[in-house]
């Protein structure tokens, strides 16, 4: 699959990611407010998206990987691990966002300014850190 096509298919999952990470937050904010809710929010959003870039966005690397021995905890938590450069500027994005525009608005501007500053990161860490096709075990 080329390039162009999986940063598409990566988008389209993020876009759920999205709406997984906005509905987490918004149920959680009550009881952990804006900054525990997102972080809980964003591992919700986090594993949701793994699960469908490794079925559909990197399904060729994510096969080979299994193929090479690597089991899916190990998968999920390199997958996770690389996110964090992708999820601490996603986070800054957001605290910045919140702290100027706190409440509701805010939060949701701030998880889509921050999914959007996060996604170049995370989409080339997914491809060549975690789906690539030559993962050795």
């Amino acid at each position: 699959m080329r390039i162009s096509q999986q940063f598409l298919i990566f988008c389209v999952v993020g876009t759920i990611g999205f709406v997984v990470d906005l509905g987490v937050l918004y149920g959680l904010a009550p009881l952990l407010g804006w900054y525990g809710g997102r972080v809980a929010s964003f591992w919700a959003a986090a594993t949701t998206t793994w699960w469908l870039n490794r079925r559909f966005t990197f399904a060729a690397g994510a096969t080979r990987a299994r193929g090479m021995g690597m089991g899916i905890w190990r998968e999920y938590g390199r997958y996770l691990a690389t996110m964090l450069g992708g999820a601490l500027l996603n986070y800054l994005v957001y605290a910045a966002t919140l702290h100027w525009l706190p409440g509701h608005g805010g939060a949701a501007l701030g998880v889509a300014l921050g999914s959007l500053a996060g996604l170049s990161v995370n989409f080339l860490s997914a491809r060549y850190l975690v789906c690539r096709r030559d993962n050795k075990p």
